[in-house]
């Protein structure tokens, strides 16, 4: 429900907030029985897409042409015979053939980008992982604030996704200001978001896009852990990303 036209959403020149109220659901070619929030995309300005698809029972969401990384965000779904429940994740390089199907319903988090192939490096295969299956690393060495790379450190990918987990309290040590862009889902609890010259409260379910040299900060705030789910480009030269 509306109030008066109020909203935590912003929109600006480096960043986008998008929160739960302002979400539209729209059909996407490739899709059926499953409806999609497309939180950012080149319409934007960002070089990748990132959108939340929501399935009915018997929702089906068509392979793509680029690479796409899918994390289940409720229910399970099923692909390339495999089965990914919540905290589940697949990576599908540019072409693959695989469809994702969810018996009942379901929600997951879709990246998609065009991949940038590196000279004498093969490109990465289709593979499937489980949250929970990841070893959480410190940032800095603090235990309050946790790192689990979903994808592998290897130089054939082009973008990275990792969940990181705040402890009530803790922070980002510092600004930080690079040429990374990033999409991030806030998955729990909530906390302070600096972007830019901005500072926004967030919570779960909201998504947040920064471009390059935004300057970023967070600190988690409240009585139980915040944790996000964050994509950026990573391995590859920044004259890659132009032209």
């Amino acid at each position: 429900m509306q109030h008066l036209g109020q909203t935590r959403s912003a929109y600006r020149t480096n960043h986008l907030l998008q929160t739960p109220d302002t979400f539209v659901r729209s059909p996407l070619p490739g899709m059926q029985k499953a409806v999609a929030i497309v939180h950012t995309a080149p319409a934007r300005g960002a070089q990748f897409a990132q959108y939340t698809v929501e399935f009915e029972a018997g929702g089906l969401l068509a392979p793509a042409r680029s690479q796409r990384f899918v994390y289940v965000l409720d229910g399970d779904v099923e692909t390339n015979g495999a089965k990914l429940s919540r905290g589940g994740y697949a990576y599908f390089p540019a072409g693959h053939a695989a469809s994702i199907f969810a018996n009942l319903p379901a929600r997951a988090a879709i990246i998609e980008k065009e991949y940038q192939l590196l000279p004498a490096v093969a490109a990465p295969a289709y593979f499937t992982g489980r949250e929970c299956d990841i070893p959480a690393s410190s940032l800095n060495g603090d235990e309050g604030l946790l790192v689990r790379a979903l994808i592998p450190e290897h130089p054939s990918f082009d973008f990275a996704v990792n969940l990181m987990t705040y402890a009530p309290g803790a922070a980002l040590p510092m600004v930080e200001i690079h040429v990374m862009e990033h999409g991030l889902l806030m998955l729990e609890g909530g906390g302070i978001y600096r972007l830019g010259d901005d500072w926004y409260p967030v919570a779960a379910g909201d998504f947040i896009w920064m471009a390059p040299f935004c300057p970023q900060w967070f600190g988690a705030i409240g009585k139980t852990p915040a944790k996000y789910l964050i994509y950026k480009d990573w391995n590859r030269a920044p004259m890659a990303n132009t032209g």
